[in-house]
């Protein structure tokens, strides 16, 4: 969108949601509205189940920032969601580079989303299938649904994670056949179709910035549907 139609589109939007300030034509090209994302939630406080799972995101947009800091291979960001599947909103959400695994941003993502709703239920995939990740929910009072890898052993601790992999079609397909998966893939698709797949920030700190202000438009047009 040109920056005269973006200010005149702002101030428009700024009227119906005044937390919004109207962006300035003279304002330097980077983001400078510090939205978090969690307060545009609903106001519910009781226990929630909640899926987790994390999407890549291309900064080919921002002159290939991502490339020269890392080096010549195309890389790009990905931003991680706990969501909960009934209402589908974004309880926690982190953004890393393509080189961390899903499970080492686990934790923050539970502690960050554990402060704004009881969690009863985690589901995750297959690459978070790991002891660490069942101990950590165990910890915190949060029921593990991982799906296994196909190399999972049924003779090792925890408990779930053997149960699972004695039952791993059944768990598995009801997990899928009650909808509650989509949920998060629900979530990441809206999320991608409001706001395509890339940023348009030039380094980690305002990339972070950008997402977690598209996580809270998500979050409060979620809320205005329900």
């Amino acid at each position: 969108m040109p920056y005269r139609q973006l200010e005149g589109f702002t101030r428009a939007l700024s009227r119906l949601i005044p937390r919004l300030p109207t962006i300035v034509y003279s304002w330097a090209r980077r983001l400078r509205l510090d939205l978090s994302p969690y307060e545009s939630l609903s106001g519910y406080y009781g226990a929630v189940a909640i899926a987790v799972d994390s999407s890549g995101v291309s900064v080919h947009r921002c002159g290939g920032w991502v490339e020269r800091l890392y080096g010549g291979r195309k890389r790009y960001i990905k931003i991680h969601f706990a969501v909960d599947v009934k209402t589908k909103e974004i309880l926690a959400m982190e953004m890393t580079t393509d080189d961390i695994h899903d499970s080492e941003v686990l934790p923050n993502l539970i502690m960050d989303a554990s402060r704004h709703r009881l969690i009863s239920e985690a589901y995750m995939d297959g690459a978070y299938d790991s002891i660490k990740s069942y101990r950590l929910l165990r910890r915190m009072g949060v029921k593990p649904i991982i799906k296994p890898r196909r190399n999972a052993r049924a003779d090792r601790d925890p408990p779930e994670r053997r149960l699972f992999s004695h039952n791993i079609q059944e768990a598995w397909g009801k997990m899928w056949s009650d909808g509650l998966w989509w949920a998060l893939e629900t979530a990441f698709s809206t999320f991608k179709r409001l706001y395509e797949q890339y940023c348009m920030s030039k380094n980690i700190e305002t990339i972070a910035r950008e997402l977690a202000a598209k996580a809270y438009i998500y979050n409060m047009l979620i809320n205005l549907e329900s």
